[in-house]
């Protein structure tokens, strides 16, 4: 049987989608994996503490010339969108940060003077915390692109398994990258301005993907109610309510997950995975 893939994501950083994430999955234990999909700061493995037996390292291919047989015609440059490759007098420039890994400039040159290498993009590491399947990524510092990375995570992806995924903040491609192909959304937000504008986005995104979604609220006393309000003007449901609770505070400034320190949560969370199941099926 197919698990399910639960994407937790958020217009804005900073609502929480971590914490959603881990909690969620830590009560399922051995039944689901945690994919932090969050590469270019990770850290769903400060709450967790896994033990890492798996680590290797990811690249895209980026074009070489072989100068001795270009013959300057310039048709690499003119298939590339991207400027990542261009003829400057007698020679080729390739500009690998910029290449999208594409290969039409290897696909339309006549010379056959174009191969790829690899160019290392970041890090993906697995390991296990009490039972817990979690995968992580690093996108190499520096690295302007990181959907590659993402799309590399996701093929850690255990089909019987529910994979729980913490994707990248805003709605931008590395979102995109996290949330397709899932079979639910989670939208974390906050009862303020700002918090209402990103989730507008992301849901607007999450639509056009054709994926369900519901929302988690955080910090739900504070604020007003127009997040509740768009929610029923939209038809999504409000799955969560996290109150601002200094316990809870305190527990997530120690690095620790609310689930394990308050046993009433750890209901909470998983009867929003089995509202979550039921709301996926009927869709």
């Amino acid at each position: 049987m197919k698990g399910m893939i639960i994407s937790v994501a958020s217009g804005k950083g900073g609502t929480g989608k971590t914490t959603i994430a881990t909690n969620l999955a830590v009560p399922l234990s051995e039944k689901a994996q945690l994919l932090d999909c969050d590469v270019e700061q990770p850290n769903a493995h400060l709450f967790l503490n896994p033990t890492f037996t798996h680590s290797v390292k990811v690249t895209v291919p980026v074009p070489h010339v072989d100068e001795k047989k270009c013959n300057l015609c310039g048709k690499c440059a003119e298939i590339c969108q991207f400027k990542a490759i261009v003829v400057i007098g007698k020679s080729v420039l390739t500009f690998p940060d910029m290449c999208h890994s594409c290969g039409g400039c290897v696909e339309v040159c006549p010379e056959k003077a174009i191969t790829e290498r690899g160019r290392e993009v970041g890090l993906i590491e697995r390991g296990y915390a009490d039972g817990l399947d979690f995968v992580h990524g690093r996108l190499r510092v520096g690295e302007a692109m990181s959907p590659p990375l993402i799309k590399k995570l996701r093929t850690y992806q255990d089909t019987s398994k529910a994979t729980i995924i913490d994707a990248p903040p805003g709605t931008s491609c590395p979102v995109i990258a996290a949330m397709k192909g899932t079979d639910f959304v989670l939208l974390v937000t906050e009862p303020t301005p700002f918090g209402l504008y990103d989730l507008k986005l992301a849901a607007g995104a999450v639509r056009i993907l054709g994926i369900p979604c519901g929302i988690i609220i955080n910090r739900s006393d504070l604020g007003d109610n127009r997040v509740k309000e768009f929610a029923d003007e939209e038809g999504i449901p409000v799955l969560l309510e996290i109150p601002f609770d200094r316990r809870i505070a305190e527990i997530y400034s120690r690095g620790e997950l609310i689930v394990e320190v308050m046993p009433e949560w750890k209901e909470r969370f998983l009867g929003l995975y089995e509202s979550i199941t039921r709301i996926a099926n009927r869709d």
